[in-house]
């Protein structure tokens, strides 16, 4: 995937996501968008998942752990559909994209990235 076209940065998003990894938390849509200088709109956020995607991919290629995930709904904690459709995908998982067997996913790929980037600091 090109960055030409992209809402922003492949690397400011990736740093927002690295500095959120560091800190242990996960960061809400409304919040990467804020950071880069936009109000959360659904047509915004689904920009903003072409970036994640390429984030990841990019991530990927350097074998560090996907940093997508850690971007979620501020009204469950977990990531919106566009993660779903591939995420779920590439963790084999078949289950619902909410409730107890999400969030249980979810917060697996968070410690990964949480611990690998905290012993990074």
């Amino acid at each position: 995937m090109s960055e030409a076209g992209l809402l922003a940065d492949p690397q400011e998003v990736r740093a927002i996501l690295v500095a959120a990894a560091k800190a242990g938390e996960a960061i809400t849509y409304s919040e990467v968008l804020s950071f880069l200088g936009h109000h959360f709109s659904r047509p915004k956020m689904r920009q903003l998942c072409k970036v994640l995607s390429y984030v990841d991919d990019e991530a990927a290629c350097r074998g560090e752990p996907e940093l997508a995930v850690l971007v979620v709904r501020q009204s469950d904690g977990l990531p919106g559909q566009g993660w779903w459709i591939e995420g779920a995908k590439a963790h084999a998982y078949t289950g619902l994209w909410e409730g107890p067997k999400a969030q249980k996913l979810i917060r697996k790929l968070h410690k990964a990235a949480f611990d690998y980037w905290r012993e990074r600091s």
